[in-house]
């Protein structure tokens, strides 16, 4: 079998609600490396939470992190960057919209660099994964590069005005995302930048063409890339939108989605170690 470049996507789909990988995906994961196929993580996590997973697989190909605007190789730097940051003047003006929407808090990441606007303890616990370096104060005077990315944290009254804004006003210049209740969050990076972005450089990297792609996601900055992918699977659990567009449909994150689909599709035969508990290992395939 020609190599595939399998792409995974963290939350929801790689990790289960625990934040951990199973067991058995773990093991299928890594037969399948074995067996000469690249794995890569595609996630909207930054690198700083996403390299203990790296890790943990024992992963050396590159890494997209941000939903595509950050592309690096943590085993290779000589094979570079790929860096798709916001316009710095364009960050300081969403700052000027505090003034006229509810906006509880801005932050900017400049990869591993984090930038609040004000104090907020509760986004410093969801970014204080990894131990960034972290810098508080008016966004318009300590921000001084352009950043990876930018969250806007707001109430459930003004946060569909502020998307509409913009839309309006910066459709050209960036892409925006909300993210799942209870957080009222606006994820911000530059116009054009996804995962599919990343992960043709990746694939190109590899010289393997995109029909043996195969991708796995479970929310809606998935689907460019399951859109994409020569084989897009949905997860179980995904939203409808993305089980729309994809060409499969795996189960759950919980019931190993990932490790099931891959045991089946690459032909791995199943390994001592990969049994799923309370499973009958030839039921698998």
């Amino acid at each position: 079998m020609k190599p595939y470049l399998i792409a995974l996507d963290l939350d929801g789909t790689l990790l289960k609600e625990d934040k951990t990988i199973s067991p058995f995906t773990k093991d299928v994961i890594r037969r399948a490396i074995d067996a000469g196929h690249f794995i890569v993580i595609a996630t909207g996590r930054p690198y700083r939470a996403s390299r203990m997973y790296y890790e943990e697989l024992g992963l050396t190909t590159p890494i997209i992190n941000f939903n595509g605007a950050f592309v690096h190789h943590p085993r290779q730097p000589s094979w570079g960057v790929r860096h798709s940051p916001l316009p710095l003047a364009v960050v300081k003006d969403i700052v000027e919209l505090g003034e006229t929407y509810r906006i509880k808090n801005i932050l900017a990441e400049v990869m591993d660099d984090v930038y609040f606007h004000e104090h907020d303890d509760i986004l410093l616990d969801i970014v204080r994964l990894g131990n960034p370096t972290i810098e508080i104060g008016d966004l318009r005077r300590s921000l001084g590069k352009d950043p990876t990315s930018v969250l806007v944290y707001t109430d459930s009254d003004h946060i569909e005005h502020i998307q509409s804004h913009l839309s309006n006003v910066y459709a050209n210049v960036l892409h925006h995302r909300r993210w799942n209740e209870p957080w009222h969050v606006i994820e911000i990076i530059r116009h054009g930048v996804h995962k599919a972005v990343g992960l043709k450089q990746v694939a190109d990297c590899f010289g393997i063409p995109r029909e043996r792609v195969i991708a796995f996601g479970d929310e809606d900055n998935d689907l460019e890339m399951i859109a994409w992918a020569g084989l897009g699977v949905a997860m179980g659990n995904a939203i409808e939108p993305l089980k729309t567009v994809a060409d499969d449909v795996t189960k759950s994150n919980e019931e190993d989605g990932i490790g099931l689909y891959l045991q089946d599709i690459l032909g791995l035969q199943p390994s001592s170690r990969s049994e799923r508990p309370g499973t009958d290992n030839t039921s698998l395939l």
